[in-house]
Order: C-alpha cells, then sequence, then structure tokens
C-alpha cells in the first residue's frame, strides 16, 4: 500500500478566514493529498492563528507537514503574518515544513533578514516545495532555496486539455460575477457591473469575502434589483455552478477558477499579482480591470480555454512522496 501509516499534518489557511476563496483553495489540496497519502492519518491545524504546545508537538511527529495554497508568503513576513509564526516556534519545528502551491503577497523588494531567517529555519531543505507561480519560485530562490518546482495551484492541477475541451466557448444567457471589497475602484467596478447587465439576460452575483455584499450596494447602481444576489458561502455558489448554465466573470481568482472546475466559461478580471502571474504561466484567460475591448471581446466572441499545466512539476513534486 502505497504511503502507509504516514502521520501527515495539514495547515489549513481557510480557518480563521472570511475568504471563501480559501475554502476552495484546501478543498483543492485535501483532495490531492487525500489521494496521494491513501493509508495517511490526517491532522489539521490553523494556519492562520498562532500553533502552541499540542500544534507544534502535532508537526514535531508528523512525517510531513504541508502549507496548503493561497498568498501566505511575503518578503517582509515581520509586518505582514498571513502565516501566524514566530521565530521561536519555528525553531520547535525546523525544517519540518513543505510548501503545497504556496504564492507571494504580492509584487515586492527583496525579503528582508527576518523573512530569510525564519524560512530557512521553517521549510524543509530536502524536500521539493511546490509554488503557484514562477514569481514566488524566484522569491524563493533568492533566499536560497534550490528545491523550489513552479506546480500552479492545487486548484488547477485537474484543469488538463481533455477538462478544457468540455468548457463551452461562446457566451451563456446567464453570467456569475465577483467583486473583491479591499480592492475596490468605484468607477470601474460600477462599469463592469452594467456592461453584465447590458450583454447577459440574467446577471448574478456571489460575494466571495467579507464585505463584498456591502461593496456591491456601494456601487450606487440603477439596477440592483436585476441582480439576484447567492448565498456568501461555497455549498451555494457549488449548488449554482452545478445547476445552471453559466459563463463566470468576476475580480475573484479562485471563484473564477471554481467555475472553470465546473467547466464553466470563464474570465478572470486581474486586480493583483496572482492573476496576472497565472496569466504568464498557465494562460489563464485574465484581461486587467477597466479593459473594455477585452471584456466585450471575451462576453461577444468564441473564446476557447487552453490552461497549460506544468504536468512535469506537479508529478516531480508527487512523487517525492511515493520513494
Amino acid at each position: 500500500m502505497r504511503n502507509i501509516k504516514k502521520e501527515v499534518c495539514v495547515l489549513d489557511t481557510s480557518v480563521a478566514t472570511s475568504n471563501v476563496g480559501d475554502e476552495i483553495i484546501m478543498s483543492s489540496v485535501r483532495k490531492e493529498l487525500n489521494s496521494l497519502f491513501e493509508w495517511g492519518f490526517f491532522t489539521r491545524l490553523p494556519a492562520k492563528e498562532h500553533i502552541f504546545r499540542v500544534g507544534l508537538g502535532v508537526i514535531r511527529r508528523s512525517d510531513y507537514t504541508f502549507v496548503g495554497g493561497t498568498n501566505f508568503l511575503s518578503s517582509f513576513m515581520n509586518k505582514f503574518r498571513a502565516w501566524q509564526i514566530w521565530l521561536w516556534q519555528a525553531f520547535f519545528i525546523r525544517e519540518k515544513i513543505i510548501l503545497m502551491g504556496v504564492g507571494w503577497r504580492d509584487y515586492q523588494g527583496l525579503p528582508n533578514f527576518y523573512t530569510k531567517l525564519l524560512l530557512k529555519l521553517v521549510l524543509d531543505k530536502k524536500a521539493f516545495h511546490s509554488v503557484r507561480d514562477d514569481y514566488t519560485k524566484k522569491k524563493l530562490e533568492s533566499i536560497g532555496f534550490k528545491n523550489v518546482v513552479n506546480t500552479a495551484c492545487p486548484t488547477m492541477w485537474l484543469l488538463t486539455e481533455a477538462h478544457c475541451n468540455d468548457i463551452p466557448q461562446e457566451k451563456s444567457e446567464r453570467v456569475i460575477f465577483t467583486l473583491t471589497t479591499y480592492l475596490p475602484d468605484l468607477e470601474l467596478d460600477k462599469t463592469f457591473v452594467e456592461t453584465l447587465l447590458a450583454k447577459y439576460k440574467e446577471v448574478v452575483f456571489w460575494p466571495q469575502g467579507r464585505g463584498d455584499l456591502d461593496y456591491f450596494y456601494s456601487l450606487g447602481l440603477d439596477a440592483e434589483a436585476k441582480v439576484r444576489i447567492i448565498s456568501p458561502n461555497l455549498d451555494s455558489y457549488d449548488s449554482y455552478l452545478y445547476q445552471n448554465e453559466s459563463d463566470y466573470i468576476g475580480t475573484r481568482l479562485h471563484g473564477g477558477i471554481r467555475a472553470i472546475q465546473n467547466k464553466k466559461r470563464t474570465l478572470i478580471i486581474g486586480v493583483d499579482n496572482r492573476a496576472e502571474e497565472k496569466k504568464v504561466d498557465f494562460n489563464l484567460n485574465v484581461v486587467s480591470r477597466g479593459d473594455w475591448d477585452g471584456l466585450n471581446n471575451f462576453i461577444s466572441g468564441k473564446f476557447p480555454t487552453k490552461v497549460k499545466i506544468p504536468v512535469v512539476e506537479i508529478n516531480l513534486w508527487k512523487e517525492q512522496f511515493c520513494r
């Protein structure tokens, strides 16, 4: 039996978060790890809360400890603490952490001394680490990590050519969209929603994160009543995608990837480095916010989905656990 009796710890980034996108990421992380460690014993710990005696003990005794997905790293980890870990904790779990589809917070300068020290203490020096884009790979290499492969986010690992070929290329009669409250642009986002209302018979809004619904109302649209709103949870979103023929267009990256997983025609509106890097590395359908020609061309034209999955890198990362 493959990987029998392995103890596997997962630092879960969907705990203590107000962004359902983290649930989308972790659902794929769990699916991939359950397949990889069919007979593994799994323990989950929160990645966005500090871990103390019990949790540190779990990590120390586990055969493998994974951090799954999200923009968890930054050049200034003493300032941006998406990953709630202190230096003293790192000494107790030295070289125990393996990255799985993790990304860098944003376009930033060189990692500072604190970041270099923390990551060199806590990351496994022998295992291959999986990152979600080439930008993150280069950042880790600048610190001295050569054992890094760009696998894309685990949410994309099943977006094969055969899967993408089943996705419609032409416009649906309805569209589901998302907005991002922490990266607002009232003028551009209002025009974006008005464009959808003009182009589609039915327009649906899914609030992926806390504050997204309030932000939608703050746009002051005259046609608010024409927008159907579904509940801000993953079950509601999955149910909509399963039951409806629909396009997805929106600023939420993982809302878009979930739509592609469900074989929906998808355009992601890029508002940060994550979508732009995935467009470059993996050929996701992405246009910048405010690119009205790009948006209208997608809506009206014939648009194939041709995601390029780094199969070699994914297999290299997986196979290290099967030896």
